[in-house]
């Protein structure tokens, strides 16, 4: 279910811009949500980013809307995951997803909670969707 590539040709080969992307926020801890939550401090396609095919959207979102809560939109509110839309999630948010991953049997769970403890050095994470 999760994808990372090397470079965006290696993913533009694969699907082109049909991803879901989970991506590091490294923006500055102290950062207003207002800024963190706005499009364009966002550059989307990062190498580092994990990816979700669109064939897989579905699953993902039946495995893992439930273990991440408290996302803030591009609105500002919150809510299920926005598979359309900016989803942040803070340091704390990402937190509650691991603990919730681990206590669960997710599909691919590995895959992503390496990824995640990875985001121990920056402001949270987005799902960004398509």
């Amino acid at each position: 279910m999760f994808h990372q590539f090397i470079d965006n040709n290696e993913r533009k080969k694969y699907g082109g811009t049909a991803f879901l992307e989970l991506q590091y926020c490294k923006i500055k801890l102290d950062t207003p949500i207002k800024r963190i939550v706005s499009d364009k401090s966002i550059s989307n396609w990062q190498n580092d980013s994990l990816y979700v095919y669109i064939d897989d959207l579905e699953a993902f979102y039946l495995n893992y809307n439930n273990m991440f809560v408290g996302g803030i939109y591009a609105n500002k509110k919150s809510g299920d995951i926005d598979i359309y839309g900016i989803n942040y999630f803070s340091p704390e948010k990402v937190l509650i997803a691991i603990n919730n991953i681990e206590k669960n049997i997710p599909q691919d769970k590995e895959i992503l909670l390496d990824w995640l403890k990875k985001s121990s050095k920056y402001n949270g994470i987005y799902i960004l969707g398509i």
